[in-house]
C-alpha cells in the first residue's frame, strides 16, 4: 500500500470509523455543508458532543456550488485547525461517477471516496466499483459504492426520481466482487426534502442484507427521515446501518437563517456580511447537534475509539 495521503494523520479512513460504529451500534452522520464557510459549525458540534463525523461534498455539488476538490480539502484542513478537532473525522467524497474525480479527491486528502455506479447495468458497476476500491485502497483511502437506485426530491445527486430497492443476494455478490468498505443501501429513502411521499425504511430488506454480508451499511437520503426509524434501522441485531447522509437539512437551516429560499455559490456564501454568516453558522452548528443527539446516537462516541 503506498503512503498516505496529507490529511490522514487528521482524519481516518471511513473503514476505520464505520467499524466502531457498527460493532456498537450506533451511526456516524455524513454531513454536506455544500459551502465550505459551513465546515466550522459542523465540527465544532461533533466536538462539543465529543462525536465521530464525517464532513463530505459531492462532485454535483462542487460542480453547482463553485467548488474545486483542493479547495475544499484546503477548507477542511484549515477548520480542524480552528476548531481543535480532536474526535475521529473522515473527509468524503460522495456521490460521484468517474475515477478521475476520485483520483483528484485523493490527491486533495479526501481519506473516503464515493463511485456511484448504480445508475449502470450490475455487471458495469461492479467493474467501475472495483476499480474505484482498487485505486482508493492503493493510497490508504476507504471506498463507499451504491447498489440499487435511490430516488429524489431535489435532483442534486440524481438525475430522476426512480428507485429500484437493492437485492440482497446481489448485495453479497456485489461486496465479494469489488472488495468496497461500504455500501449504499436503497431501501426506501430518497435525497432531498419528503414533500409528497412519506420516508421509509424497509427494516427486513435491510435485514436480509446484513445477513448476507458484513459490509457497512449506508443509508443516503438521511434528511427528514423520523429519528425513531433511523434509530431503529441503526440498532438491528447484528448491525445495521452505520453512516447516514445528511445535507438538505443543513442547507434548509442555513437558508431560512437568512430569510432565503434559493441557494448560492459558495464564493456568494463566503461573501456574506459577518453577521449573516454568524446566524448561518448558527443554525448549522444547531442542527447537527440536533441530528447527533436525537438521531444517531452517537454523542459522547469518541472515546470508543483510540
Amino acid at each position: 500500500m503506498s503512503e498516505t495521503n496529507t490529511i490522514s494523520a487528521q482524519a481516518r479512513p471511513l473503514a476505520d470509523v464505520l467499524a466502531v460504529a457498527t460493532r456498537h451500534r450506533f451511526a456516524v452522520g455524513s454531513f454536506s455543508p455544500r459551502y465550505t464557510a459551513m465546515i466550522d459549525p459542523i465540527l465544532r458540534a461533533a466536538e462539543q458532543l465529543r462525536s465521530p463525523l464525517i464532513v463530505q461534498i459531492s462532485q454535483r455539488e462542487m460542480q453547482r456550488y463553485g467548488i474545486a476538490p483542493d479547495e475544499f480539502g484546503a477548507a477542511f484542513r484549515a477548520a480542524l485547525d480552528r476548531v481543535g478537532t480532536t474526535v475521529p473525522v473522515v473527509l468524503h467524497l460522495d456521490h460521484s461517477f468517474e475515477l478521475e474525480v476520485l483520483q483528484a479527491a485523493i490527491a486533495a486528502g479526501f481519506t473516503s471516496v464515493m463511485m456511484d455506479g448504480s445508475a449502470k447495468p450490475f455487471e458495469e458497476n461492479v467493474e467501475i466499483s472495483a476499480q474505484a476500491a482498487e485505486l482508493a485502497h492503493s493510497h490508504g483511502v476507504s471506498v463507499e459504492c451504491e447498489l440499487g437506485k435511490i430516488g429524489t426530491t431535489d435532483f442534486v445527486e440524481t438525475d430522476k426520481d426512480e428507485e429500484h430497492y437493492t437485492v440482497p443476494e446481489e448485495a453479497a455478490e456485489f461486496v465479494r466482487r469489488t472488495g468496497v468498505d461500504a455500501l449504499a443501501v436503497s431501501v426506501g429513502t430518497a435525497h432531498g426534502l419528503y414533500i409528497v411521499k412519506a420516508p421509509k425504511i424497509d427494516f427486513d430488506r435491510l435485514r436480509a442484507i446484513r445477513a448476507l454480508s458484513d459490509v457497512h451499511l449506508v443509508l443516503h437520503g438521511g434528511s427528514g427521515v423520523p429519528a425513531e426509524m433511523i434509530q431503529e434501522a441503526v440498532q438491528l441485531e447484528g448491525g445495521g446501518i452505520s453512516k447516514v447522509n445528511i445535507a438538505t437539512d443543513l442547507e434548509e437551516a442555513l437558508l431560512a437563517s437568512l430569510g432565503r429560499t434559493v441557494r448560492m455559490t459558495n464564493a456568494e456564501c463566503s461573501a456574506l456580511p459577518p453577521e449573516e454568516l454568524r446566524r448561518a453558522e448558527a443554525a448549522v452548528e444547531e442542527t447537527v447537534a440536533a441530528k447527533i443527539t436525537s438521531f444517531l446516537c452517537s454523542a459522547d462516541k469518541a472515546s470508543l475509539f483510540n
